[in-house]
């Protein structure tokens, strides 16, 4: 049973899982807010898809034998031809378009010369598994290659010099296009000697389009989670319901050698001489603000308070930013992220009055988890701890024009080695 804007995401799902013809009844969206009498007059209507009585549609759907109809395409060929038919560019590129392969920017067409001028970019042979993404846990796992994932770096306009990065993150096993109605995205972050060698930008513009290998990456990483997970179709494999640019490329490079406070792959337990690649489940809200000035502690309240429940934040802050942190005597970022914790408050009734934080969060409270189950047991009316210290990761980079920093929704999900795919 689902709610009727999912019906064609159900049927989808239904069928890359091996039942394509699963029984399925759909009630009205929403179901957030509404009141018992209203939810009953849901079940006791008419089912918005098929016109027909919601609950007659239950009651056959447990009780009618199985016939041939529903015995129908429990198999199909997934393979594909590695190579497309000649063509005009421009034909190629419409194809691509009209079969999604692309983020509707233009790319580079992925010919075998480009293909393999990419791979040399990496020690690996091209039919080495490189990992296997998926848009959803509800869909099934799609295993890849090198050779795919260079592929899709050469669409991206990327260099061969790039490709550890981008294997790196494709290895992550967290996909840049997860489907969520809460609109998620993937922020990446780069650590290491690689920013410099490949000349990375952690100054002005850190988080924007003002270099060709954070462009370039973050986009190949993007386009490589769409075509290797089996797509990201709106209303099929996506269902973002506003949507997120940071879909397109956000990858970030920290500025470690302007930064008072160690690298955050330092933190991770890796040496400042590794290179290092993480992936930040989140990218839907975003704080901003100036300073550490007078009022820093009132306005870093406010911004935590309005951070998500289920998604704790990713501090970035300019290098100033850090400097003046540490006048005031945060002189680790373990520090910065405990105070941040200790600040992250909420009523219980605010904590659970979410959809995402009961279907995500509730029932490891119920499991007796912590801190969760303490959480729960709190009355409506007392202050809880919206996050721990660990989950709550501190990134310095900018150009220092401006005691900028954003706090932006990042649940870290992976951390892979860059070293380990040159």
């Amino acid at each position: 049973m689902h709610t009727h804007v999912f019906a064609r995401l159900a049927r989808a799902t239904a069928l890359a899982n091996g039942m394509p013809k699963l029984r399925q009844a759909f009630v009205p969206q929403p179901v957030v807010d509404r009141s018992p009498g209203e939810l009953r007059a849901y079940i006791e209507g008419t089912d918005p898809v098929s016109k027909r009585p919601f609950v007659q549609e239950v009651v056959e759907g447990l009780t009618r034998p199985l016939d041939e109809q529903d015995l129908q395409g429990l198999s199909f060929e997934r393979t594909t031809p590695r190579l497309l038919e000649p063509d005009t560019e421009e034909n190629l590129r419409r194809l691509f378009e009209e079969n999604r392969w692309t983020d509707y920017l233009p790319i580079i067409l992925p010919t075998e010369e480009r293909v393999e001028a990419m791979l040399k970019g990496t020690s690996h042979p091209p039919d080495k598994v490189v990992g296997k993404l998926r848009p959803t846990v509800f869909r099934e796992f799609w295993e890849f290659t090198v050779e795919k994932v260079a592929v899709n770096a050469v669409m991206a306009g990327a260099r061969p010099e790039y490709l550890p990065v981008i294997l790196a993150l494709a290895a992550s096993g967290v996909s840049a296009r997860s489907s969520s109605t809460t609109s998620f995205a993937t922020i990446s972050l780069i650590n290491g000697p690689i920013r410099n060698e490949i000349g990375m930008n952690s100054s002005i513009g850190a988080m924007g389009p003002y270099a060709h290998a954070n462009a370039t990456i973050g986009r190949a990483y993007s386009l490589l989670s769409q075509n290797l997970q089996g797509g990201s179709v709106p209303n099929e494999t996506y269902m973002g319901s506003v949507g997120n640019w940071y879909a397109y490329s956000a990858t970030i490079a920290e500025a470690e050698e302007r930064s008072p406070w160690q690298p955050l792959h330092v933190q991770k337990g890796f040496k400042p001489t590794d290179s290092v690649a993480m992936a930040f489940l989140g990218g839907w809200y975003t704080q901003a603000g100036y300073g550490p000035r007078a009022t820093w502690q009132e306005k870093m309240r406010h911004c935590l308070s309005a951070c998500e429940q289920y998604v704790p934040p990713l501090l970035v802050v300019d290098p100033i930013v850090a400097r003046g942190f540490v006048d005031l005597g945060f002189d680790s970022k373990e520090k910065l992220a405990k105070w941040c914790a200790e600040n992250a408050l909420l009523p219980a009734r605010e904590y659970w009055d979410d959809m995402a934080t009961q279907t995500l969060l509730r029932p490891r409270g119920v499991a007796g988890i912590e801190p969760y189950a303490s959480r729960l047991k709190a009355q409506p009316d007392e202050i809880v701890q919206m996050y721990t210290p660990d989950e709550i990761n501190i990134v310095v980079t900018g150009g220092e024009t401006q005691a900028a920093w954003k706090m932006i929704g990042g649940l870290l999900r992976g951390v892979v080695s860059i070293d380990e795919w040159r």
